[in-house]
Formats: C-alpha cells, structure tokens, sequence
C-alpha cells in the first residue's frame, strides 16, 4: 500500500502545481542569499585576514557559495517541470528526467546539511585562529618598518575602533608587549634607558595602551597611560575608577561577530533544508498524480499520487535487498578475477 496517499482532481492538481512553482521559485531566491552570504563571509574574511594570522578557514564560505549555485540550478528546472506538468506533450520530456532529479535532491539536501553542521562545529577553530592571529598582531603592532606587517598597526587600529574592543583578552595584553618601535624611543633618555634596562627581555613595556582603545562616549579625557598610576592623574582610581577605554578584549568581539553571523546562516540552511523538503514531497505527489490518471486524454479524471509506492518498512527492506545483491554481484566479479588470474 503507497505511503501517505492522496486523492487528486484537475482543480488540486492545477493548485498543486501552481503552489509548488511559486516555491521553488522562492527557493532560487534563497539560493540567492546563500550565494550573496557565501561572497560576504569570504571577504568579511579576509578583511579580518592578518587578525587571524593567515590561517583562516574558508571551507564555509565556500561551501555557501556552491550551495548557493546548486539551490538557483536546481529549484530553477524544479520551477520549468512544474510550470510544464499540466501540458502533457511538454511533460513528457521531462517525465524520464524526475527520477534522477529527485536523487539529487537528496544528495543536494545532504550538502545542506553538511555545510550548516559546518557552520556551528567551526565556530571553535575560528576562536582558536582569533586566539592566536590577535596575539601576533599586538606583538607585530610596532613593526610599521618590517615587510609584510607595514599595515598591522592600522589594521589592529581600526578593528580596535570598529569593535569597541581592546587588546586580545582585555586591555592589559598590551601591558605585557613593547608595541612602540625603538625607532620612536630616546634612548639617551635615562628613564627610557633604566625602562629597558630592567626589563630580562629589553623591552620597553609600560602601562598604556594605543589611542583605538579609548572610548569616545566618555565624558572624560582618554587616560591611556599611567592606566595603574593613579598618582599620575588628578582624582583617578584604577580599582574603582570606570575606564575611558574599551574593557572588552577583541578576541571575545570579534567572535561574537563571527559566531553570530555562522550561526544566522546555520538556521538559515536549515530553514533551506525544510523548503527543499516541501518542494520535493510536492513534486513527488504532481509526479505520481499525473502518473497515474485514470485517462490520460481526459484532463478532469481523477489520480492518486503518494510520496512511496510502498510503505515505510517494505520501502527500506526492498533498498537493503538492493544493496545485498549489489554487494554479492562485486563479491562474484572479484571472484571472477581472481580465478581467471590463477
């Protein structure tokens, strides 16, 4: 007995047709999105390149952009089949096609839901890339002379401003790293000197931060040195004292960016994933439905269309069948082999 059958006259066939154009339509539209999304989050990417120490994944991005491509080329020849079902001339031509198409839908349906597993599970490795790329921009912050990191400080400098962030985990990284060239220290200044020379490393570190950490909405003038020294400031407590500088680390805001956005398009797949579902059951059903008519030549005759031929269990069991033979058929080809080689 066919799973899940339905009655069907000239009137819901037409409707049903008619429905299913419209949403495959809207699916190319999605496919659209995806695509847009997929060359958004590539170049949001690679903007955010040096900040990830040019390990950045672009798997995701990719696989967007392909599945993007696929949902406009399938859900388009879904959209032209049933814009043609109710002609039975133009039909025909496409009747041998469906079977196959309909497999790819199901392939096609797996990649979705490989690239929206993708889009959550790759959230960690983006964190891990940010924990990393951040720590070598801070510490290549000063190297404005050195080939290849020219630009890190503006970079470092306008994602500061961009994500109201400072620092990798918070302000006080830049505590620990000299991000001012030697090019820019007097060293025949004897408190520049004794800086340098108490530090194990020869760094000149200090308490301050760049000017991209203050806050501009501040009521107070930026204090981004002496952060600790509250005798270096007139009624200043660092303990107590809200800073005028952003608190939040930039690993945390530009994860937060990131993993908001995966997870936006991760529903979004999703969402896909349920519409390509609908449209393939409702192809299925105008499919068999027209299969089916009771007079061919008689367009108002009634049909029955159904989304499997046979039921649930009896479908499963007959595809396993399918699947011993095919296994037994290469066990006997090797076998073959194997004896005419002896």
């Amino acid at each position: 007995m066919p799973f899940m059958p339905v009655k069907f006259n000239l009137q819901k066939r037409v409707k049903l047709a008619q429905g299913l154009w419209m949403i495959y339509w809207l699916s190319v539209i999605v496919g659209i999105l995806l695509f847009s999304l997929g060359i958004f989050f590539k170049i949001e990417l690679r903007k955010r390149s040096e900040m990830m120490d040019n390990n950045e994944s672009h798997l995701v991005p990719n696989l967007l952009i392909l599945v993007g491509l696929l949902a406009c080329g399938v859900n388009a020849f879904g959209g032209k089949v049933c814009h043609d079902s109710l002609d039975p001339i133009k039909f025909a031509k496409w009747k041998p096609m469906l079977k196959p198409f309909l497999l790819l839908c199901c392939g096609f349906n797996a990649l979705l839901l490989l690239t929206a597993l993708l889009c959550f599970l790759m959230q960690f490795a983006v964190y891990l890339t940010l924990a990393e790329g951040l720590k070598n921009s801070i510490k290549f912050y000063k190297d404005t002379d050195t080939p290849g990191r020219c630009f890190m400080k503006r970079t470092l400098d306008l994602t500061q401003i961009e994500f109201r962030c400072c620092g990798n985990n918070n302000f006080r990284d830049w505590f620990e790293v000299q991000w001012i060239s030697n090019r820019y220290l007097d060293m025949s200044n004897d408190l520049v000197k004794d800086r340098v020379l108490s530090n194990v490393e020869g760094k000149y570190l200090m308490d301050s931060v760049p000017f991209s950490c203050c806050n501009p909405g501040s009521p107070r003038p930026c204090i981004q040195h002496h952060l600790t020294n509250n005798s270096a400031h007139y009624d200043y407590d660092h303990r107590i004292e809200e800073l005028n500088i952003w608190t939040r680390g930039c690993r945390e805001a530009l994860f937060s960016y990131f993993s908001s956005m995966m997870t936006s398009i991760g529903v979004l797949i999703i969402a896909t994933i349920i519409l390509e579902s609908v449209d393939m059951a409702g192809l299925k059903y105008l499919t068999t439905a027209l299969e089916t008519m009771e007079d061919p030549e008689n367009p108002e005759c009634e049909s029955d269309g159904w989304l499997l031929e046979k039921g649930v269990k009896e479908t499963f069991g007959d595809l396993l069948a399918k699947l011993k033979t095919l296994g037994k058929t290469n066990q006997v080809v090797e076998g073959g082999d194997s004896v005419s080689i002896l």
